[in-house]
């Protein structure tokens, strides 16, 4: 059998002088370098350096928003589970989903809407300033931007990188008209385990 490395810090970080060498001469800025490499590293599609949009600040403002402890809303439970909940805690910071609340639930099949919908407009209405990561479902994305729009938000940060096919692309060419911190990828690509590398690397950069 062919020998290989065993050790997980050291095969996080051959993948990433990896991941740097094959960008070539494509580079970044330092904190948004950690970001593309860090979606890289967890989707191994390279297209990400070119389709991934970060706002002019938004990564300080997400880390600013992490050290006063601003919770992060999800719209899945895959989004929440790919965080690192441990290191987040030691800033305050929670990570939360309210897709399977049953007032959640209750609300969505009464008004014939997703769960995503109501799902992030309780997560406004509990922080309006906090920090919204949506992987996923394009209604969550198109509900929050409704409600910055209503005044009744105003996020830290947004990362919207909804996947699929049906209203993905079009909530994150909406995204990028508004002027609030965001992280988004262009197109139909995304996912929660991007959504959860996005948070992580800004994670890792203030430890």
């Amino acid at each position: 059998m062919q020998s290989y490395i065993k050790n997980p810090n050291e095969i996080e970080k051959k993948s990433f002088e990896i991941i740097t060498e094959e960008l070539g001469d494509k580079t970044f800025p330092d904190d948004i370098g950690k970001v593309v490499k860090r979606v890289i590293h967890t989707t191994a599609d390279f297209s990400f350096a070119d389709i991934t949009i970060i706002k002019e600040g938004a990564i300080d403002k997400a880390k600013e928003a992490i050290l006063k402890g601003k919770n992060i809303y999800t719209d899945t439970k895959m989004a929440l589970s790919g965080i690192n909940k441990k290191r987040l805690a030691q800033y305050g910071s929670e990570v939360l989903n309210f897709v399977s609340d049953e007032d959640v639930a209750m609300e969505a099949k009464k008004e014939g809407i997703t769960r995503s919908i109501v799902a992030m407009r309780k997560a406004v209405k509990e922080n309006p300033d906090g920090i919204f990561v949506i992987g996923n479902a394009p209604t969550a994305l198109f509900e929050l931007m409704k409600q910055i729009e209503e005044g009744n938000a105003n996020p830290s940060l947004v990362v919207g990188v909804p996947v699929g096919f049906v209203g993905a692309e079009e909530s994150k060419e909406e995204l990028l008209k508004l002027d609030v911190p965001y992280i988004l990828t262009r197109g139909r690509k995304g996912g929660s385990n991007v959504a959860a590398a996005i948070i992580n690397a800004i994670v890792y950069m203030i430890g």
